[in-house]
């Protein structure tokens, strides 16, 4: 029973540890580049040796991707945005318009923690192509628009839904409204609350997507 405890806490301290990495690396690479940042600066920043850093990790980029998966998803479970209790409550929606505010409101949960994140990506990305594809437009397949192509299969068939919308269509404007670009100019540039960005585009999608 003591082994068992012992193994307990040991992994917990081991989670908690590559937490904090992950945390730091997060800080340094939003506040001063991906490309300009150190790894023995991220492991001071943790307070572990940067050893263990590479340890952990393995590389530089596969650290970076670690970063960007985990802002997207609130944490370190390996559960995929489609199968998050938040998008699954969104799609199970009865609705198209209750939907469309389940969905804005998750989304904009993930926005809040990831856009810095993907600025900083799009800017390593210019010097080094093989950071673009680890999230974003140069992915293979980019998983913000898998996602947001999802939503708008469910949200289609909907009562509710605007008369003649095709998912294809739905998909590209929730793609644009709830990108972090323009969260980024509204957010952080215009000084916008997030409630009020919610609202925003929660009336813009709910124009356009549902029936009036």
């Amino acid at each position: 029973m003591n082994q068992v405890k012992t193994g307990g806490k040991r992994a917990e301290k081991a989670r908690m540890t590559r937490m904090r990495m992950l945390e730091a690396a997060k800080e340094l690479f939003v506040a001063n580049g991906f490309g300009a940042t150190p790894m023995q600066d991220v492991a001071d920043r943790a307070g572990v040796a940067v050893q263990t850093l590479f340890y952990t990790f393995g590389t530089k980029k596969a650290l970076l991707k670690q970063v960007v998966d985990t802002a997207i998803a609130g944490d370190d479970e390996p559960v995929p945005t489609l199968e998050r209790a938040w998008f699954r409550d969104a799609t199970g929606r009865p609705d198209a318009r209750s939907a469309l505010e389940a969905h804005v409101d998750g989304t904009g949960r993930v926005l809040a923690r990831v856009a810095g994140v993907s600025e900083m990506l799009r800017v390593a990305a210019a010097t080094d192509p093989a950071v673009g594809g680890l999230w974003g437009e140069d992915a293979p397949a980019d998983p913000r628009y898998t996602v947001q192509t999802a939503f708008a299969r469910a949200l289609v068939d909907k009562p509710g839904a605007a008369p003649g919308l095709d998912a294809a269509r739905a998909a590209d404007e929730l793609y644009a409204v709830l990108g972090p670009e323009l969260y980024l100019a509204l957010v952080r540039d215009r000084g916008w609350p997030h409630e009020r960005w919610e609202d925003w585009a929660r009336e813009v999608l709910t124009a356009r997507l549902c029936a009036s």
